[in-house]
């Protein structure tokens, strides 16, 4: 797997939900792959969302400076920031594609960062938004 991985939030969340025995060790996988192959891109948008998710939703949550630690590895996957330009793709997505609109932001944010797959299990798994394949990560292994 060379080509670019963008990286939603639940994937992440689900790397540090103990909660989630099946979910975990997939989440895990996915992670350590595109570490190793340094392919993976995320949002500011998506950090944003998973630093709230793991410190004041998981039960127990994670602590806060643990969770900052993360944030800031990664931050080396160089996130896409939320910018005018970033919005304006974002609405063009919502309208063809009748997505929520943060949904709508994570697939603009995908095609943004140029990559080929958006790796989350929110939306159908194998559509295609302009060029950017959604792979559900807990029906797919990594390849």
């Amino acid at each position: 797997m060379n080509d670019r991985v963008f990286v939603d939030t639940n994937v992440l969340v689900y790397f540090r939900d103990a909660s989630e025995p099946e979910k975990q060790p997939l989440a895990e996988r996915w992670l350590k792959e595109l570490w190793q192959n340094r392919t993976g891109r995320t949002s500011v948008q998506v950090l944003n969302e998973f630093y709230v998710t793991v410190t004041q939703k998981l039960k127990p949550g994670m602590p806060r400076e643990a969770a900052r630690e993360d944030v800031r590895a990664l931050h080396a996957w160089d996130p896409v920031n939320l910018s005018y330009p970033l919005i304006e793709r974002a609405w063009g997505v919502q309208e063809r594609h009748g997505l929520s609109w943060w949904d709508s932001l994570v697939v603009a944010a995908a095609q943004v960062s140029r990559s080929s797959t958006l790796l989350t299990e929110d939306l159908q798994d194998g559509q295609v938004f302009g060029g950017v394949e959604v792979v559900n990560p807990f029906l797919h292994d990594v390849s």
